[in-house]
């Protein structure tokens, strides 16, 4: 799967909108987790799922295997059953050339929406320091109203 671009952001940077998944940030974990491990299965990216998570929402197993479904089926990751002598076949998922592709587009759109929440973090913050001072300064002007009509 090639880089898309939406309508909206134009096509000077991959947009969010195109990446799938976005709901939690599931995906690029996932695709970190495999690039790190080389292989494992979900079970064990279940374990450390939340220690990477982007959001503080609980992330839920049944989000880990669609997404995990989903990068199979767009070639991202390949999975096969491991049977070993003791306890149930697992299936071990593995990243693709394809997949680690898709994990850099998730790299530079992740860095996009990091320093838009940095812009918009400052501006709200500008925004409230901005508005304290100017309620500051209307409490001032209520007192000095006062002293002078007590004058």
């Amino acid at each position: 799967m090639g880089r898309r671009h939406c309508r909206r952001h134009g096509r000077d940077y991959p947009c969010t909108c195109a990446m799938g998944n976005l709901y939690r940030f599931v995906e690029p974990v996932v695709l970190l987790l495999l690039k790190k491990k080389g292989r494992s299965y979900g079970y064990d990216l279940a374990g450390e799922l939340q220690q990477h998570a982007l959001t503080d929402a609980e992330i839920e197993r049944a989000a880990l295997y669609r997404t995990l479904r989903q990068l199979e089926i767009n070639g991202h990751v390949v999975s096969d059953w491991e049977v070993e002598q003791s306890g149930p076949a697992r299936r071990v998922y593995k990243l693709t050339a394809q997949g680690e592709r898709h994990l850099a587009e998730w790299a530079e759109v992740l860095e996009h929406v990091s320093k838009s929440m940095a812009r918009f973090v400052k501006e709200a913050r500008t925004q409230r320091a901005g508005k304290a001072a100017s309620g500051a300064k209307a409490g001032l002007n209520v007192k000095a109203r006062g002293a002078l009509l007590l004058r």
